[in-house]
């Protein structure tokens, strides 16, 4: 990535993709064309660097712009026009057009590798930029596309570079149409449109590169639309497209819910369903299944949407506070499994007060077949919300005269023991509602109460009988008792609540551990998520104090490292789960640290294995032909024998075999060894497959079968270097005769699509399994060949070596009706070469 800075006071300049669905939709001509007009209305354009392609419209488009001249840069004895980055920054234009935005600089030729760097110092100087880049070329799609089309995109741009773009416009047309563009010829010549309509530009592969390049773009808005609005401080919902959170209680209606909010989301194109779980020691933490929780996570994620868990003491709260951090338009939740009796005593429940909160969010409470069946367990809170502090106290009062006012009506009918059990269960109900403090003063009521109005003498707060004395003063302890009994329990249960949400936590996040799918960045995601907080980290140092307040929570992970969190201030539980997570994190960070240390140790590894296969051929391979040419020209020397002129040749020519073997032999290992040590100079010209073909025929022995040659006449000239290139294909040619059955010949063809020419070298032999496909190009493998007169099993190695070493490629392919099809794929003449360096090749050898 470029580290250059906007020099200081110099304002960053803006930059402008057009972002192509496809090669040929235009992106070049509408760059072109939005410098025209941005020329006609007086800004200072200039054209730094754009790839016509020789295609006449967009050549049009240059006419009457000033156009940069191009810096001529040597590379392998060739020179190629690259952007002259110097230039357009001495000429400091307001507006500069650079095409090719994924575009790898000739190596050694500028002071960037890449095109996009260029771009970044044209930025950091001030200067506006409008590019073009196809939908192919983001490194998070690279390989998407490759898998889609079967063509491997050598160059790519980082993500992050185009999504800080200042604008991105989409270059697209339906796959028809371009189709018919490439039929009449107005993107490529005649002579490669039908292999580009039966290969890339395949009316499937257009349409997922559509919609690659679509979905794409829509998350970049997205990512925009989420930056306006925290920047604008804008809270409320937005309904740019929807977006359903459905509430996850652990419960059985978790699937009815989840499937309730899919079908919701899919009613409009773009649908996202978000799936959460609050973990908290609350109501909805009775009856929560751990296990229940994991097959609703799993649903949600066959389904496309994310599953979520976060923190909150407060359900309805932590519900829509989520729901709007992610735009939510609509919040999907099951009705209440609380009865009836339940409901009129505890008061509204989660739903009822979620939709209270929730202002502009739809909110849908979805029925299921447990609503109004109870739960396992009394709701259980950490602390009492402020309406039943406020409750309680009132309740103490109040139930007490109330009952009082009631049994003086039914005065006579019950007895002074019943009165006292009934104004005990007003206390206890009023223990459960307020707490014990709430308890005390209906104890305290209760008592002066039933002294006054049922305790003879009725109407003094005095007591003639010394045994209703004794049973008030009974009265009181029981209640008090009771009601702390009763406090105490509920204290528990809360406690048992927390520690159920803590670990409901800490399993979900082992549980994605162990699955493999928590990375350091989706972890501090996750404990940011979990947590509620605005940001989370990894520092290697302290945050100094100013920058530290009562929000700001740090937590050590390791060894020199730190996790630090800003939002809020966290209890003293959650401090104890943040530990767990910081574990977690800590030793994610320390996994990395290893897996750094085992790559290092990796090319050491590589080549012990390397020296030790090598030494195990050469006991063999290399001995072999010389033992046997030190043999003939011993017998040839000898004067005990003599040999008549016949049998004179006939030795020669095995010894001359024997030579020229171990010559061949003796080149490879040191071609190998070049291009493992990234010693190997390459000289890269035009090369007519037709100038490198028929020497590389003539190095086959005279038995070999019978090799039919397609017409290369039509086939354009690759950038190559062309004793290695027929060493390439001397390498496959003899590698597939050597398996091909003696009544088949092995066939050689090429075809040019894409910029690039594939030669494609097929022989009939048995094939060879996928699972084998790598294997194959190891050095020193024959894949079970008990044949050790076939070589060192480094043909194949060396093949692919060199040719990547070309910036090539080499692939095998199945042969239709059986058989193997090494496919080489080189770049035109007239294509600027890749960034790929033989040191940089030779090193993946």
């Amino acid at each position: 990535m470029n580290d250059a800075r906007p020099e200081p006071g110099v304002r960053r300049g803006r930059l402008k993709v057009y972002l192509g669905a496809a090669p040929g939709v235009g992106k070049t001509y509408r760059m072109l064309d939005e410098a025209r007009r941005r020329a006609e209305r007086g800004t200072d354009v200039v054209v730094g660097f754009a790839e016509c392609h020789k295609r006449p419209h967009t050549e049009a488009m240059v006419d009457g712009l000033e156009v940069m001249e191009r810096a001529q840069c040597a590379y392998r004895g060739a020179e190629f026009p690259e952007l002259d980055l110097d230039a357009v920054l001495a000429r400091r234009p307001q507006v500069a057009v650079v095409d090719e935005l994924a575009h790898s600089n000739v190596p050694g030729g500028g002071r960037n590798a890449k095109r996009w760097q260029d771009v970044e110092a044209l930025l950091d100087a001030g200067i506006d930029v409008v590019t073009a880049l196809n939908i192919q070329h983001l490194e998070s799609l690279n390989d998407v596309v490759e898998k889609i089309t079967r063509v491997p995109q050598r160059e790519s741009v980082p993500d992050a570079v185009v999504r800080r773009a200042d604008q991105i416009e989409l270059v697209d047309m339906p796959p028809e149409g371009l189709r018919r563009r490439m039929a009449h010829g107005n993107i490529y010549a005649p002579e490669k449109v039908d292999a580009a309509l039966a290969n890339y530009f395949r009316p499937g592969n257009l349409t997922a590169l559509r919609e690659l390049a679509l979905l794409w773009l829509a998350d970049r808005v997205d990512e925009a639309l989420q930056y306006y609005r925290a920047e604008h401080n804008i809270g409320g919902v937005w309904e740019t497209r929807e977006r359903v959170v459905v509430a996850l209680t652990g419960g059985p209606e978790g699937e009815t819910l989840i499937r309730r909010a899919a079908r919701i989301a899919a009613r409009s194109a773009g649908g996202e369903v978000l799936a959460v779980h609050v973990a908290r020691s609350d109501g909805l933490a009775a009856g929560t299944s751990h296990a229940a929780l994991v097959r609703q996570r799993r649903l949600v994620e066959s389904i496309g949407g994310s599953y979520h868990s976060v923190v909150g003491d407060h359900v309805p709260t932590a519900l829509v506070e989520f729901a709007r951090a992610e735009n939510a338009t609509q919040l999907v939740l099951g009705t209440s499994r609380r009865g009836r009796l339940e409901r009129f005593l505890t008061g509204s429940g989660i739903g009822d007060t979620t939709v209270a909160l929730s202002d502009d969010i739809d909110v849908h409470m979805v029925t299921h077949e447990r609503a109004g069946g109870g739960r396992l367990l009394p709701s259980r809170r950490r602390t009492l919300p402020a309406s039943r502090l406020i409750a309680g106290p009132v309740a103490g009062l109040l139930l007490p005269v109330l009952l009082t006012f009631a049994l003086d009506r039914m005065r006579g009918t019950l007895n002074l023991t019943s009165e006292a059990l009934l104004f005990l269960l007003a206390v206890v109900g009023v223990a459960c509602i307020g707490g014990v403090t709430s308890a005390l003063i209906a104890s305290v009521t209760a008592s002066l109460l039933l002294n006054y109005w049922f305790i003879p003498p009725t109407g003094h707060f005095t007591m003639a009988d010394p045994d209703a004395v004794v049973a008030i003063a009974v009265f009181a302890v029981v209640a008090a008792t009771v009601a702390g009994v009763v406090d105490r329990s509920l204290r528990l249960s809360r406690r048992s609540a927390r520690a159920t949400a803590e670990a409901e936590t800490m399993s979900s996040l082992a549980g994605s551990i162990v699955r493999g799918d928590r990375a350091i960045p989706a972890l501090l995601e996750h404990t940011r998520e979990t947590f509620g907080m605005e940001s989370a980290e990894l520092v290697e140092e302290p945050p100094d104090a100013t920058d530290t307040d009562s929000a700001t929570v740090t937590v050590p992970v390791g060894t020199g490292s730190l996790l630090v969190l800003r939002g809020r201030t966290l209890a003293s539980s959650e401090r104890r789960v943040l530990s767990a997570f910081a574990a977690h994190v800590g030793a994610a960070v320390e996994r990395a640290r290893l897996a750094e240390a085992a790559a290092e140790v990796e090319p050491v590894k590589a080549a012990d294995r390397m020296r030790t296969a090598l030494l195990r051929a050469v006991g063999h391979d290399l001995r072999t032909p010389l033992a046997t040419a030190l043999a003939t020209v011993g017998s040839l020397r000898s004067r005990d024998v003599s040999f008549s002129a016949e049998d004179r040749e006939e030795l020669l020519a095995s010894a001359e075999d024997s030579l020229t073997k171990l010559s061949r032999l003796v080149e490879n290992l040191l071609d190998m060894s070049r291009l493992q040590a990234g010693a190997l100079k390459l000289r890269l010209r035009a090369t007519a497959l037709e100038e490198v073909l028929p020497p590389a025929l003539d190095s086959l022995p005279a038995d070999a079968p019978l090799i039919e040659i397609q017409s290369l006449e039509e086939i354009p000239a690759v950038l190559a270097d062309p004793p290695l290139l027929e060493r390439v294909i001397a390498n496959l040619v003899g590698n597939a005769t050597r398996h091909s059955p003696p009544e088949e010949s092995v066939l050689v063809a090429a075809s040019a699509l894409a910029g690039r020419v594939e030669l494609r070298v097929v022989d009939r032999g048995p094939g060879l399994p996928p699972h084998h496909r790598d294997q194959v190009f190891a050095p020193f493998q024959r894949l079970g060949d008990t044949d050790n007169t076939t070589g060192l099993g480094l043909g194949l190695a060396l093949a692919r070596g060199l040719t990547e070493a070309m910036d090539g490629t080499l692939t095998p392919e199945d042969t239709p009706g059986g058989g193997l099809t090494m496919v080489v794929s080189l770049p035109f003449a007239d294509q600027v070469p890749r960034s790929r360096d033989a040191e940089r090749v030779s090193g993946g050898v």
